[in-house]
């Protein structure tokens, strides 16, 4: 038997992610990066959507750089490895310079400070993966001959049977309201990968105005692909932005602060392309003075989503076909304090106030991540879920 492989240790794995950061995912194939193609080799990552351009260690740079779970380490590491989308090309101090806005502080600190512990975070966790795969040549692929019970089997880098078991990005449910039974679809991904779906509805703070669209949030998000822009990456259009701007104008002049569940209207901007053809913006968020937090009160969000489904009958028909279906994050469950259950709670009290009066929308909810998709699920079932289709 051949001895087994040795697995590089996080600082070989370290200085070749430092490398990708200098060249980006681009020029991945011209690299001279033997431990992480070694991983890559070993670790039997999913092809989701068929080989990307930078290969199999672009796959692994990318399953590690998920694991960091959301939030500014996962954006700083999609910006310093230019895999955040439209930013695979960019030169190395444009990418630094938008991980560095992530965090809010100079590029010269974030090099010598805040960059160190990214790639470092992003090094373990391809360490990690690298730990947790099959050594024998044999297995790796799925496809070896070698003798022996279990030969050409693969464990999952993220835990064994997870092939088998992988979450379902969609659950359908059949959820009881009222003496009818009504669908609401969980979706388990963040909202710039709907499709479909007629209207998303954004969280805001009650001055309507947006983060930077480098930010992590549902709103940032909503903004950044609601953008257009040049096939080299450049804003072109910052339209989401630019109809809220002239909306606030129409109703809100002179920076006046609107009422906690006021929803704005704005088209989907580019997201339209992928049949999102309305977004509702809930004030929700009122500024705590001379802080950076906000406060988000449970019944501003019943009150808002109330708000919302009126807007939504008035606009409906005026559409063709008009608009049906509606998609709902977890209002306030992020900077405005409350738990996932108390955000859920607020805004199913207007859902199934709508729904038990007999409206007819495709409701959907959707999450980033599947702890809280569970979550949903086993709220939902105190509503006499009858069936979940993964």
């Amino acid at each position: 038997m051949s001895p087994l492989p040795r697995v590089p240790d996080h600082g070989e794995v370290l200085a070749e992610v430092r490398k990708v950061r200098r060249a980006g995912v681009v020029r991945l194939r011209t690299l001279d990066v033997p431990a992480l193609t070694g991983i890559a080799r070993d670790v039997p990552v999913p092809r989701e959507g068929g080989e990307g351009p930078g290969g199999a260690v672009e796959r692994v740079l990318r399953l590690a750089v998920s694991r960091l779970d959301g939030g500014t380490l996962q954006a700083a590491a999609e910006y310093s490895l230019g895999l955040f989308p439209g930013t695979r090309d960019w030169p190395a101090s444009d990418r630094r310079r938008s991980a560095a806005q992530v965090y809010g502080v100079s590029v010269e600190r974030f090099r010598k400070h805040h960059e160190l512990i990214v790639l470092g975070q992003v090094a373990e966790l391809v360490v990690r993966l690298a730990e947790r795969a099959p050594r024998d040549a044999g297995a790796t692929n799925g496809s070896g001959s070698g003798g022996g019970a279990g030969a050409g089997t693969v464990e999952h880098p993220l835990g064994p049977e997870a092939y088998d078991r992988v979450p379902a990005a969609h659950r359908a449910l059949r959820v009881r309201v009222h003496h009818r039974t009504v669908a609401v679809t969980v979706h388990v991904h963040a909202v710039d990968l709907l499709r479909d779906i007629d209207v998303v509805v954004s969280p805001s703070n009650t001055y309507f105005v947006l983060p930077p669209p480098y930010k992590s949030s549902v709103s940032a998000t909503l903004r950044r692909a609601g953008a257009r822009r040049d096939p080299i990456g450049g804003l072109v259009d910052d339209r989401i932005e630019d109809e809220l701007r002239r909306w606030t104008a129409r109703h809100a002049p002179a920076g006046r602060e609107a009422r906690p569940g006021t929803v704005a209207v704005t088209s989907g901007g580019e997201l339209g392309r992928q049949g999102i053809r309305r977004i509702y913006h809930v004030a929700l968020a009122v500024p705590r003075p001379e802080t950076n937090d906000y406060q988000v009160q449970p019944a501003d969000i019943t009150r808002g989503v109330a708000r919302v489904f009126a807007v939504l009958a008035e606009e409906a028909p005026r559409y063709e076909p008009p608009l049906r279906s509606i998609c709902l994050p977890l209002l306030g469950a992020g900077r405005g304090g409350l738990t996932p259950s108390e955000s859920f709670g607020a805004l199913w009290a207007a859902v199934e106030a709508e729904l038990a009066r007999g409206a007819d929308w495709d409701v959907h909810l959707v999450v980033r991540r599947q702890d809280r998709a569970d979550l949903l699920v086993r709220l939902l079932a105190g509503t006499e879920v009858t069936g979940v289709d993964g």
